[in-house]
């Protein structure tokens, strides 16, 4: 199955409200706008943003899938995309590659709010999840990612994630991980150990200038790193997805306000 899907926010003509430009579903992905009870989170408590819900129409991605969501932040606008429930990714019926492809640019003075639920690599997968993200030298960003290595009980399948930021054209931050019976080593303890899920939080805010906060291990599993230029990592690798959703959390907590949550 192949599946495209397109989301893009702008701001009204007085530039106070974030509204959906263009909103797009396509088969299995299932974009719906929401409307929260109160302000958001992540965005200086604004209520007037623009808020998305993705939901899987279907199961999967099965392998030989393939899905491409675009997503575009307008100028001066804010975005909140959020997830109803995890992506479990699934072995085709006979066989072949899943994949996931994102591409979103952020504007000037736009802000980004990409807060997925877990990718699960079931047994026997075998797919590609590949994001790139473009952001204006003054877009404001923080996006979440947890990979879950298979079910309760089961190893995972091959899965492949590359998550690629630029900033103004310019490389912020380039992560490829590779796990599964087929990556060589996946499971030494030179990678995971006998850890199973994995995960990150990357935050871009120009308002700290050329002063991020500081590098903070801050648990045996999980650190807080500055990048090149307004901009930190917070990594982690935990038995579970709790354990990693807790970790992830107190990374935010340890950069403060508006960002622990």
């Amino acid at each position: 199955m192949t599946a495209r899907a397109v989301l893009a926010s702008e701001t009204d003509s007085h530039r106070r409200r974030s509204r959906i430009a263009t909103l797009r579903s396509d088969g299995p992905l299932v974009l719906r706008p929401c409307h929260p009870k109160g302000p958001e989170p992540l965005v200086h408590r604004d209520a007037h943003v623009a808020r998305v819900a993705l939901a899987a129409g279907t199961a999967g991605p099965l392998g030989g899938d393939d899905y491409r969501l675009d997503i575009h932040v307008g100028a001066g606008s804010t975005l909140v995309l959020t997830e109803i429930s995890a992506m479990l990714v699934l072995p085709g019926a006979s066989g072949g590659l899943s994949r996931m492809t994102v591409r979103a640019t952020v504007g000037p003075g736009a802000t980004f709010v990409w807060w997925p639920e877990p990718i699960i690599a079931a047994a026997r997968c075998d797919h590609r999840h590949d994001v790139r993200i473009a952001l204006d030298g003054t877009a404001r960003m923080i996006l979440r990612e947890e990979v879950l290595l298979g079910r309760h009980g089961e190893r995972p399948g091959d899965f492949t994630g590359r998550l690629r930021i630029t900033r103004d054209g310019v490389p912020l931050y380039d992560q490829q991980s590779r796990v599964g019976p087929s990556a060589c080593g996946w499971d030494s303890a030179a990678v995971l150990g006998d850890a199973g899920a994995f995960g990150s939080v990357i935050a871009v805010d120009p308002g700290w200038g050329d002063d991020p906060p500081r590098a903070d291990p801050f648990h045996r599993d999980a650190a807080l790193t500055p990048l090149p230029g307004p901009a930190v990592a917070i990594g982690a690798v935990a038995p579970d997805s709790l354990q990693l959703r807790r970790l992830l959390t107190g990374g935010l907590t340890r950069l403060g306000p508006p960002w622990a949550i």
